[in-house]
């Protein structure tokens, strides 16, 4: 489907208003308000979700292998999950995740 570059421009104003608002409806109407406990407990785990929630799906569902789960993959999120648990620190997880996914693609590579 091809669209014009005017529909294009009207679809990245539409998404940039939209995200203004949805940013907004919480930072400016309600941003000078003190949060209750609950809420500002629960936002501090706001980062731990969104890092896995960008991951998961590059995991399961790989574009390079044609969406199919590859197992390299799957050993390097388990990698990193188990370095982030018995550091207890994300940048440990994250470079032993991308270790042993670096260490098992060459691997597979010399097969």
């Amino acid at each position: 489907m091809s669209y014009s570059d005017a529909t294009i421009w009207g679809i990245i104003g539409c998404l940039a208003i939209g995200t203004f608002l949805i940013r907004f409806s919480f930072l400016g109407l309600i941003g000078d308000r003190p949060m209750p406990p609950i809420v500002l407990r629960l936002l501090r785990f706001t980062p731990v979700a969104v890092l896995p929630g960008m991951v998961a799906p590059l995991v399961l569902w790989p574009a390079a292998t044609g969406g199919e789960p590859d197992p390299v993959r799957l050993i390097a999120a388990f990698a990193a999950l188990a370095a982030g648990f018995w550091t207890r620190n994300v940048v440990w997880g994250i470079v032993g995740g991308a270790t042993a996914l670096y260490a098992g693609l060459g691997l597979t590579a010399l097969l």
